[in-house]
């Protein structure tokens, strides 16, 4: 909507607010007391006029004419201001000039927006002049404004101007708001002929490269799940450059005279006009919500900005959901539309290049070769385009054909030829997407042994990709509202693909080594290529995903090109895809029936083997971070169970036996040491111990007990830190306690540790071995074991009483960032089926500081035995799962049981006070009491 089409008088008064500072300046007041005495009127007005701003905003949804109201109000401000100066304090700051520069200069502010002002003073100027901006500018401060501000004479503007692109492009905008408006209009054309002449290529050049950097600083896509509205890619600021390159280059004064210049058709003016006003309002709407200049569209303000711009759920998509894709959809059309309007420019300073001296013009001259192999595409400067305009009109399939081209070759896109792509996309129908050459052409690209990613991403960047497969179109700018992913879906499949061409390629061997070793051998590639891409196709169905995934890859398939036994294959996997993910991370590996229960599932190696590779591939494309070692090596624990299951070689000799043949192992590991001590340090442990934990590790628990009994030591922890895995081990020792886990997790809560696994053994000897593992957080292990140390010590205080939990878990749960944004009904689910041996309880909840803490607490109130447990994180959802007995080591079968534990539990998870803690305050170590003496073993648990 353009400025005078909106009513600017319910925002303020003009007169009345006139009146009131002509009053207070009638009473001749010193210039510090007239200053303070209008500072509370401007306030008022300000905030008044804002508000109103809001209001409107709310009721007619523009987020320009927002923008534009804001800008208005601020310019009253001003001008009554610089009135009230000349009148009361300086007469000389009449000669000077306030004009609006920036983003301020277009008349459009955001309501926490800096406020950009040159002050323009004649070539003759007097400190009185000086003083009379000072006085302007103290009373801006005073109000709040964080005002950006020059104070120049024309000829300084245009002498930093020359070398200065910022200053240049401040100036590009500026606007009068008060005094000399003969300034303001002699710096306009002084700059338009000493600074805009001849110099068009070097501004547009600049801008440009100026954006590239500001979109790589930004992470480089625009599909981020909590974006930069202002200086993301797709944001306000490509927009806002777009406009600075228009009136430079193309001395516009509106971007509606584009359309007379051919750089947009009407229908690209509107959607320039309708995304423009979208993220003002989204911005605004930003701005208005946090009360700051908050740029980045964060989770805990996107569900309030989706309801006050009136999305609603659907099936499938939640309101936040919905708002979202279009934030994104409308990113995607700024990329359109930056692609078409640089085709123009490109063209257009092409056409200009011969007749100009300047030698940045001449990188703009056509030079155009044969491309071997296609008469269709010819190349210009290493960018693939059209050798005639009707290419894709003749011949649909080129539309194809011309990415497929740029993969052999290598070669970039020229946005001439994006450009008739985007305003060709209807051509592509439903003979296009059944017609057998088109389909070969996209799986050779999407199998390609270059860079397969980066022909999708150009093919979803410029509308291709979700025309061609329609289901895919379906999840293109869709994001999911959750902390655990960071890019839309579409994103999200092409970085999959993207992490698949890298282990294909040999390139991740030292972060996958299991992955690579395989990859060579794996004859389905294709399979697994399409299975990759596909994988999350479903997602924002009603339906779940996997299942809905699995009937689209049945019908997608063959017309790919896919044989029967390949398109039976990709279906499992869309299928099943989350299995092995889900299995490692919440299961206990080291449990049987884990194991048994994941092979029935996968049932031969080939299948095992394409779902390794595509768990890894979904995870590394999740987020930066997401993927660590230790995911890693749970994956690789899972494969080696499975594989041997599947080969024949599980030993299928009893647990007794076993555990029988693990002890003789660690008796003869001791043998070296004093025959007393390896006897009783043998003799300590129980079958589930000797059943999981590897021998290595057996013998290195063995000294640490020892040690500890030698040092008269009632409790102790002992660390250890593996790069590879991304992984800490804490191992703390001390006298058996009901709640002594949950102690553990709370110290290690109360120091900052995410815990991603722990086990838990008792000795014959009443004694706790429990080990902790945490995730990394230094690269360098010395750091790390400081780090772990720290921790270490927090649990022996802890425990020993010197530190009391609750008030240090309260003070990191203060530093823990806020999950209010989401609402996760807590749940929990008991099966007896999981495992042969132990009851298998889920739970899953919003996270918090302090969370396992409680609910370990809990299940040990409820008379529980811990024996593992799996602590898998998800954003700010958690999955905890326990493998838990009753006190006597039987699972739990009463019904009436298992619902009294499911609603304590239910109770817990939903406690924000964590009042379960409060009940840890005495130390579970007498003060000077002695280590118990070893004992024989028992014998069986």
């Amino acid at each position: 909507m353009a400025r005078h089409e909106i009513d600017f008088s319910e925002l303020l008064d003009i007169d009345a607010l006139k009146a009131e500072c002509r009053a207070l300046m009638k009473k001749d007041r010193p210039h510090l007391e007239l200053r303070a005495a209008i500072l509370p009127v401007m306030r008022r007005a300000s905030t008044q006029g804002r508000e109103k701003a809001r209001e409107l905003l709310n009721r007619d949804g523009s987020g320009l004419n927002c923008a534009e109201r804001i800008s208005w109000l601020q310019d009253q401000i001003i001008s009554i201001l610089h009135e009230t100066v000349v009148s009361a304090v300086h007469p000389e700051g009449r000669d000077i000039a306030v004009a609006a520069v920036g983003g301020y200069g277009r008349a459009t502010l955001a309501p926490g927006s800096d406020i950009d002002l040159l002050f323009l003073l004649p070539e003759k100027n007097s400190d009185a002049m000086r003083k009379a901006v000072e006085f302007l500018l103290y009373v801006l401060w005073d109000m709040g404004f964080k005002v950006g501000h020059a104070t120049r004479t024309i000829e300084e503007c245009i002498r930093l101007s020359r070398t200065d692109m910022t200053i240049r492009t401040a100036i590009l905008e500026s606007r009068h708001i008060c005094g000399s408006e003969h300034l303001v209009g002699q710096l306009e054309t002084r700059f338009d002929r000493d600074i805009v002449a001849d110099t068009g290529a070097e501004f547009v050049a600049a801008k440009l490269a100026e954006r590239d950097f500001r979109h790589q600083k930004a992470g480089d896509t625009r599909y981020l799940v909590e974006p930069n509205v202002k200086e993301g890619k797709g944001g306000l600021r490509d927009l806002q450059t777009l406009f600075w390159i228009s009136k430079y280059y193309y001395r516009v004064k509106d971007t509606a005279e584009l359309v007379k210049l051919g750089v947009f058709s009407r229908t690209e003016l509107r959607q320039f006009e309708k995304a423009d006003d979208f993220l003002w309002a989204v911005r605004c709407h930003m701005h208005f919500l946090t009360g700051k200049a908050e740029e980045r569209l964060s989770f805990d303000i996107q569900r309030e900005i989706a309801a006050n711009l009136g999305y609603h759920s659907r099936p499938g998509l939640s309101a936040v959901e919905r708002f979202m894709k279009h934030y994104f959809l409308v990113a995607k059309d700024v990329g359109d539309l930056t692609r078409i309007f640089c085709a123009a420019l490109e063209e257009q300073q092409a056409k200009a290049a011969p007749g100009l001296a300047n030698r940045v013009m001449s990188r703009f001259t056509k030079r155009l070769h044969k491309i071997p192999g296609t008469v269709d595409f010819v190349t210009d400067r290493g960018r693939i385009t059209l050798a005639a305009p009707d290419v894709f009109t003749r011949d649909p399939i080129n539309i194809i054909r011309f990415f497929h081209v740029a993969d052999i070759h290598g070669l970039e896109l020229h946005p001439d030829a994006l450009k008739r792509m985007t305003r060709s996309l209807s051509l592509i129908n439903a003979e296009v997407r059944e017609n057998e050459e088109a389909n070969r052409l996209f799986l050779s690209m999407l199998t390609s042994r270059r860079d397969p990613a980066l022909m999708l991403r150009r093919m979803n960047e410029a509308g291709v990709l979700g025309r061609f497969i329609l289901e895919f179109g379906k999840v293109v700018a869709m994001m999911q509202f959750n902390m655990y992913h960071h890019y839309t879906v579409d994103e999200h499949l092409i970085r999959s693909v993207e992490a698949l061409s890298e282990i294909d390629k040999g390139e991740a061997s030292e972060v996958h080594p299991l992955a690579n070793k395989i990859m060579p051998g794996i004859e389905e590639r294709d399979a697994l290529y399409v299975a990759v891409l596909i994988h999350d196709i479903a997602k924002g169905r009603q339906e779940d995903h996997s299942t809905a995934g699995a009937r689209i890859a049945k019908k997608l398939c063959p017309r790919l090109g896919l044989n029967a036994k390949q398109t039976e294959l990709v279906t499992w996997l869309v299928e099943q895809h989350l299995i092995m993910s889900m299995t490692a991370q919440t299961r206990d590996l080291h449990d049987r029936k884990t194991i048994t229960d994941f092979a029935d599932a996968v049932r031969s190696m080939d299948r095992l083997k394409l779902l390794l590779v595509l768990t890894i591939c979904d995870i590394r494309a999740v987020g930066p971070g997401v993927w660590n070692g230790w995911k890693g090596q749970l994956l690789r624990t899972l494969y080696y169970e499975t594989e041997l299951l599947l080969s024949g070689g599980f030993s299928e000799a009893p647990r007794r036996e076993r555990a029988t043949a693990a002890a003789r192992e660690l008796a003869t590991a001791l043998s070296d040491w004093d025959e007393a001590d390896a006897k009783t340090y043998s003799e300590l442990h129980y079958q589930p111990y000797l059943l999981a934990v590897s021998l290595e590790d057996q013998v290195r628990h063995a000294g640490f007990i020892r040690d500890t009994d030698r040092a008269g030591h009632v409790l102790a922890t002992m660390v250890r830190t593996e790069a590879f895995r991304a992984i800490t081990e804490i191992t703390v020792l001390a006298p058996d306690h009901p709640r002594l886990l949950s102690i553990i997790t709370g110290a290690c809560a109360a120091a900052g540790a995410n815990i991603a696994d722990a086990q838990v053994y008792t000795t014959t000897d009443g004694r706790a071995l429990d080990t902790i593992l945490i995730n990394r957080e230094f690269a360098v292990d010395e750091d790390e074991l400081r780090r772990a140390g720290t921790i270490g010590r927090m649990i022996e205080d802890v425990l020993s009483g010197k530190r009391r939990l609750p008030e240090v878990i309260a003070t990191r749960a203060k530093a823990k960032k806020k999950t209010k944004a989401f609402d996760i009904p807590p749940s929990v689910i008991i099966s007896n089926g999981l495992s042969n041996k132990f009851t298998v309880i889920e739970i899953e909840c919003l996270d918090r500081t302090g969370l396992l803490a409680d609910v370990t607490a809990g299940l040990a109130d409820l008379s529980l035995d811990i024996q593992s447990a799996r602590i898998t994180t998800f954003g700010e959802k958690v999955i905890d799962t326990f493998y838990v007995t009753d006190l006597v080591g039987q699972k739990i079968t009463n019904e009436n049981r298992q619902n009294s534990i499911a609603a304590r539990l239910k109770a817990v998870m939903s406690d924000d006070e964590f009042e379960t803690l409060d009940g840890m305050r005495a130390s579970i170590v007498p003060t000077g009491s002695e280590p118990p003496a070893p004992r024989k073993s028992k014998a069986s648990a």
